[in-house]
């Protein structure tokens, strides 16, 4: 999707330096035959970016996940502020129903599922969850699993064997894709959001290779761009070639929609797709996953043919009474509330961060992505806000022209008009600073020429 109209990119000017400007991966050691020493410079360089307060990842939180937190840096160093590092879109991780739900099934139950759902690690929790997910978005059955990337990577991994086609979208979340390379099938990563390349790779396997399983992998919003494909288009063309149709709806189910169905919902296909994958992390308060569709046969193949079903603990008694309570939220008035809310502060951000000069992408959802460039001004700019009260994270790439550094900032319900409104003026304050640097630094350099 394009860019917000009116943004200025920043250009940054500043002289870079090995710590503020190289990626991750530049530091990695891929000759040494030592496995582990291999990560040293890696480790090094990511110290020295700690020490210049360049390094913003592994924060640890130290109170309830809401509008404003303390926290740590790596260092142990104390921050707080405005958070937008969070993921809870409803607000939901400390809401006294969640809270009741939890503490209900740990002295019922115990805090441990205690062994693999192939085996005994079900509880009766666990199975109630199964049905109402699988109600919830519109399904004939679904099937738990302890993470939502476990989820995604255990459907793949169960569902396609060499010799089967995975076709899969280049933006789609890390888990679908290393499920796809798993596998053992063919993979074939398309351009991002192309229906035209889905369909003609479409035609030409199915000429090829007319005996063949092919999966298609997309999903319902992407985190990146916040952009949704059509998905009626791509169900009736997966079901012209006898293609199976994977949707991923991690980022939109809960938060969006008029009962928080998500995109499909949004879309007049809620219960259509062929197989739906989510996570409960992001909206019903709790790690955990699942894989539901409409045909009998799944829950069963992925129990016998994921490893994660036959060979990690299924989730905990725990996670399953904290996601039941969750979708009665969701799928009530107060849920409906919630979301009114967080779409309120989504548009409210969005524009707050455009008519501060800042590049925001995609279509509104509860992760507004903002642009920023050049990677030494992203860490010194995120650096900037982390001094100045705005907890958020910087989203790097790995490896030099690989993608833009990118902020994905996270709202919540909970978050009030002073706080959005305060998280913009210090990102305004923070770029107006850099840009004052980069402007003085571009002058000193002209005179010196």
């Amino acid at each position: 999707m394009a860019a917000s109209a009116g943004a200025r990119p920043m250009i940054c000017t500043l002289d870079t330096t090995e710590v503020a400007s190289a990626t991750a991966m530049d530091q990695f050691d891929a000759g040494c035959v030592a496995l582990m020493d291999r990560w040293q410079p890696m480790a090094e360089w990511y110290e020295q970016r700690l020490k210049q307060g360049l390094d913003a990842s592994c924060k640890a939180n130290a109170c309830r996940i809401g509008p404003r937190v303390v926290a740590r840096d790596r260092a142990g160093r104390g921050l707080s502020g405005i958070n937008m590092a969070s993921q809870d879109f409803l607000s939901l991780a400390s809401h006294p129903k969640i809270l009741a739900a939890a503490s209900a099934a740990a002295r019922r139950y115990g805090v441990h599922s205690a062994g693999t759902a192939m085996q005994m690690g079900l509880t009766t929790l666990t199975t109630m969850l199964e049905d109402r997910i699988a109600r919830f978005v519109g399904m004939g059955q679904a099937t738990v699993f302890p993470s939502g990337w476990t989820a995604g990577f255990g459907a793949i991994r169960a569902l396609v064997r060499p010799g089967d086609h995975v076709l899969v979208d280049a933006h789609a979340r890390e888990c679908l894709q290393d499920g796809a390379a798993a596998s053992g099938a063919r993979v074939h990563q398309l351009p991002h959001g192309s229906y035209e390349a889905i369909a003609r790779r479409l035609e030409r396997l199915r000429d090829e290779d007319p005996q063949a399983g092919i999966l298609v992998v997309t999903e319902a919003l992407f985190a990146m761009e916040q952009g949704a494909p059509d998905l009626h288009a791509l169900q009736s063309l997966c079901r012209r070639y006898a293609a199976t149709l994977l949707v991923d709806v991690a980022n939109d189910l809960g938060a969006l929609g008029p009962t928080g169905r998500g995109v499909c919902e949004m879309q007049d296909i809620h219960g259509g797709i062929d197989i739906l994958t989510g996570s409960f992390s992001k909206t019903f308060a709790a790690n955990g996953g699942f894989v539901a569709s409409n045909h009998p046969a799944l829950r069963l193949a992925l129990r016998v043919g994921s490893s994660v079903q036959g060979c990690s603990n299924a989730m905990s008694p725990l996670q399953a009474a904290v996601v039941l309570a969750a979708l009665e939220i969701v799928d009530s008035e107060e849920g409906a509330e919630r979301r009114t809310r967080l779409m309120q502060n989504i548009e409210r951000l969005r524009e707050g961060l455009q008519d501060a000069g800042f590049e925001v992408t995609g279509a509104p959802g509860a992760v507004v992505t903002v642009r920023l460039g050049r990677l030494e001004c992203a860490r010194r700019l995120t650096a900037d806000m982390l001094a100045h009260g705005a907890l958020l994270n910087l989203t790097e790439p790995l490896t030099p022209g690989s993608a833009h550094a990118l902020w994905r900032l996270k709202l919540l319900a909970d978050h009030g008009a002073d706080e959005v409104d305060g998280f913009v003026a210090i990102a305004r304050e923070a770029k107006a600073r850099l840009d004052d640097v980069n402007a003085r630094t571009a002058a000193l350099q002209y005179a010196v020429a």
